[in-house]
């Protein structure tokens, strides 16, 4: 068998697919997509036009709820939807009831878990990891190996740089109180974390801020200020040259 697609799946003009995908009953590919070898297009979802999907990934996948899981409600999600001219790397996994906005890049080996948004135009990098119930803005950059925890929030233009560590449990996995407290992080529009930062849960990183490289969040870092050191302290304004509305973008 070369591929099999469910007689109830619908695929677009011009859509190519390749040796050994499966695609599930109430699937729907737009046109002139290009799919890879042993992709799997789970039942539900919904693929805009234009869209790649490299060789080995798995999309609509559905969530798995541990005996012990603490932010996996086991509920039934939809499927996922992937919008218009995305790019989606080889042996990524995006999960039922996570929506990608339009021309977002998943790379290689990253993993986008439901109830998740990605915005128009963001790169979730090689390797990382969006938890469930995350809200990621437009124009985001989460580098390679970036970890992003469940209950997040992302605004618009955030860059989060390789091996960044985010948290929602300030109880580390222990007593039933911690049920009760799971907060994740905000890093507001245009907030940049450096690389190896580590941010504890429910900080905020403000508009503009700068989190230096390796420095561990244990405040909410104020906007436009660069905060450095473990625990990270402000130690400057971001330069002038650096904000957001001094870039020439229009959005």
């Amino acid at each position: 068998m070369e591929r099999f697609i469910d007689p109830k799946a619908k695929v677009g003009e011009g859509t190519e697919i390749g040796y050994f995908t499966v695609v599930g009953a109430g699937a729907i590919i737009g046109s002139g997509c290009e799919i890879g070898n042993s992709v799997v297009i789970h039942g539900g979802t919904i693929i805009g036009d234009r869209v790649r999907i490299d060789d080995n990934t798995v999309v609509g996948k559905l969530p798995m709820k541990a005996a012990m899981s603490a932010t996996t409600d086991g509920s039934s999600v939809p499927g996922a939807v992937i919008g218009d001219e995305c790019l989606i790397g080889a042996c990524a996994v995006i999960y039922a009831g996570c929506e990608l906005g339009r021309h977002v890049l998943v790379a290689d080996l990253a993993s986008v878990r439901e109830n998740v948004t990605v915005g128009d135009y963001t790169i979730v990098g090689r390797g990382v990891t969006v938890e469930n119930h995350c809200t990621i803005g437009r124009r985001c950059k989460l580098e390679s190996e970036s970890y992003i925890t469940a209950y997040s929030k992302l605004g618009d233009r955030v860059f989060v740089a390789p091996g960044v560590a985010t948290s929602n449990d300030n109880y580390i996995g222990r007593t039933e109180e911690r049920f009760k407290h799971f907060k994740g992080v905000i890093v507001e529009k245009g907030g940049r974390i450096g690389v190896g930062a580590v941010i504890l849960p429910g900080k905020t990183v403000g508009a503009d801020a700068v989190v230096a490289a390796g420095s561990v969040l244990t405040r909410n870092a104020p906007a436009r200020k660069i905060v450095l050191g473990s625990p990270a302290k402000p130690v400057r304004d971001v330069p002038d040259d650096q904000l957001l509305e001094n870039q020439g973008w229009d959005d």
